[in-house]
């Protein structure tokens, strides 16, 4: 699969900004779990938070292979960064693909121009992977108004967006609406010491007698998780993938460096044959993952559609990958892998998160067997 000039030429650039304005700074992101307010600002600033959206609102327009390149490189500065972009065009493009041309007016160029932070609100306290049994609730108010009570956990951005997309059942059936953050009946807490993506500022958000118009209901009532949902999570799939090639990356740069450097029974590190084996299944596990994420973009481009299985099928696999490289390059780097200082340590901690947002392993496994069985029977 071979890169058009243009995509080579926004790869590059993507590397520079990262090498120059993320990674010098990852650490700190890490330490203090929290992202600077100026680092949207740049982020917005080179277009990433609008890139799936369309010159119309601001966006840069990025075909799938393009955001995919954009991920891998966030994801080798810092997953947290690379989270922040996610969120931004999961909500982005959702609101795109199903909202009404008002939210698009009102919304879009906000948040592709930073001005508005944006945040997906679907995990609750004890519904996450079973996102059909949520109970936050959203209720008629009159003909103009939605009444939401409920209570989400682990949100992305919580304590600093100022627009949530939020699932909840109305009806019995799962609906989705834009809620701001200055919204009655809305208040959110902080959440802290994650073991991974310490950056992502978490927050549980809680509605009490939240109340938002009924004109901020994003597709129809009961199309809240097909097709709505799934269209954010799509994206999400497939960045985390990207990024889990990113953390892969970074952590086999960061041993090809270490090993060239370091030497131990009078020898360099990379001339020891057990290092090699490493640095060999880190190597063909990484290209092994980039291809399955350029397959998974090149069939959503071609509108195939079995698309979304394929990206389904790349998070699985490069979330995997990701956690082994970053566990092996610890190894690795030794002592000097485990302090506070060290980005592999980080990169192995944030590598296992992948392994749990938007889906665990686990139900991708189920979802990766029934497709098995299916391409079977076909």
């Amino acid at each position: 699969m071979q890169l058009s000039e243009k995509q080579k030429k926004d790869r590059l650039s993507f590397r520079e900004f990262v090498d120059n304005e993320i990674i010098p700074n990852a650490g700190t992101y890490d330490r203090e779990e929290r992202l600077a307010g100026e680092l949207i600002a740049k982020l917005a600033a080179q277009g990433y938070n609008g890139a799936v959206l369309p010159e119309k609102y601001d966006g840069r327009a990025m075909d799938f292979i393009t955001y995919g390149l954009l991920n891998e490189e966030l994801g080798r500065g810092c997953a947290s960064v690379r989270g922040l972009v996610m969120m931004q065009n999961m909500v982005a493009l959702t609101i795109l693909k199903w909202g009404t041309e008002e939210q698009k007016e009102r919304w879009l160029k906000r948040i592709a121009s930073g001005e508005t932070v944006a945040a997906f609100a679907l995990t609750e306290p004890d519904f996450g992977s079973d996102a059909m049994h949520i109970e936050t609730s959203i209720t008629d108010e009159g003909d103009s108004a939605f009444i939401i009570n409920g209570h989400k956990k682990w949100i992305t951005l919580g304590q600093t967006a100022d627009l949530f997309l939020v699932f909840g059942k109305r009806r019995g059936k799962l609906t989705a609406v834009l809620v701001e953050k200055d919204s009655p009946g809305f208040h959110r807490t902080a959440m802290g010491g994650l073991l991974g993506v310490r950056a992502s500022m978490l927050a549980e958000l809680h509605f009490d007698n939240c109340i938002v118009p009924q004109e901020n209901v994003v597709g129809r009532p009961g199309f809240g998780f097909v097709p709505v949902g799934i269209t954010a999570l799509n994206l999400g799939r497939y960045s985390i993938a990207w990024g889990c090639v990113g953390i892969g990356q970074a952590c086999l740069e960061a041993c090809l460096d270490h090993t060239s450097k370091r030497k131990q029974f009078g020898d360099y590190l990379k001339n020891h044959q057990l290092i090699q084996e490493m640095i060999a299944d880190m190597t063909v596990s990484l290209k092994a993952g980039r291809l399955l994420c350029y397959q998974a973009g090149h069939l959503h481009e071609e509108g195939d559609q079995n698309a979304i299985m394929e990206i389904m099928v790349a998070k699985y696999f490069t979330s995997k990958m990701a956690f082994s490289i970053a566990n092996n390059a610890v190894q690795i780097h030794g002592a000097a892998g485990c302090g506070s200082d060290s980005p592999v340590q980080r990169h192995l901690r944030d590598a296992k998160i992948m392994e749990i947002i938007e889906g665990t392993s686990q139900i991708h496994q189920i979802k990766i067997a029934d497709y098995a069985y299916k391409e079977q029977a076909d």
